[in-house]
């Protein structure tokens, strides 16, 4: 059983949420918030495993809630849920410790696939839409032409098929590409992912990717 925390300050859209959630077997609803501080609280008191986390909420927003949450250690997942496709608050958020964002009119389908993959630590949302959160992601960063992989212990830890697959995962690869394109199963795949994870201390295959992205393994095109 998935447990969920739905954070918004718009009760109609909290409702909407906690309907959805509470028609599905696999998950409940343990709390709601209307606002960061009380997200911050309630995380505390029930450790969910995902957060439906708004930016925009009065008081302490989504973003500072998120990066209280995280430094809190607790093993909560965030999943951001904006207004705006590309809301640069998103990449914010990404930054603060969650895990993706999912847009408010996204398919219900798209809503609870994401929820599960994220409880899981897998990607967050489909394919396209990773690819689409990481290309809007890269443009944040400064072009460094010819920049060096920066001296880090997460990154020189890696084996170096490691750091392949890593590298390609930061350009947006699926387990399934990668397996295709790098002549090996799935199953070798997606273990060569948990072992990156765990030798990061990535929390999830998205923070995997941005640290991908701040040691220049990985460069803005």
């Amino acid at each position: 059983m998935t447990t969920v925390l739905i954070a918004d300050d718009q009760p109609m859209q909290r409702f909407g949420f906690r309907m959805l959630l509470e028609s599905q077997d696999d998950m409940t609803v343990v709390g709601e918030a209307g606002n960061g501080t009380e997200a911050v609280h309630l995380v505390a008191r029930h450790h969910p495993d995902v957060v439906l986390m708004d930016i925009r909420m009065p008081g302490l927003d989504g973003i500072e809630a998120t990066r209280r949450i995280i430094a809190s250690g607790a093993r909560t997942r965030i999943l951001i849920v904006t207004t705006f496709d590309l809301d640069a608050y998103a990449y914010d958020g990404l930054r603060a410790g969650a895990s993706g964002f999912l847009v408010k009119d996204a398919l219900p389908e798209e809503l609870l696939s994401g929820i599960r993959a994220v409880a899981v630590g897998d990607a967050v949302v489909a394919p396209t839409l990773t690819r689409r959160l990481l290309d809007a992601y890269v443009h944040h960063l400064p072009a460094v032409p010819g920049a060096r992989v920066v001296s880090d212990p997460r990154i020189t830890a890696l084996t170096e098929r490691e750091r392949e697959i890593l590298t390609v995962m930061g350009q947006g690869w699926s387990n399934t590409e990668i397996a295709a394109r790098l002549h090996l199963a799935e199953s070798t795949v997606k273990t060569h992912v948990t072992r990156i994870l765990a030798k990061t201390g990535a929390r999830d295959r998205v923070q995997a990717v941005i640290l991908a992205y701040d040691t220049c393994l990985v460069t803005p095109a």
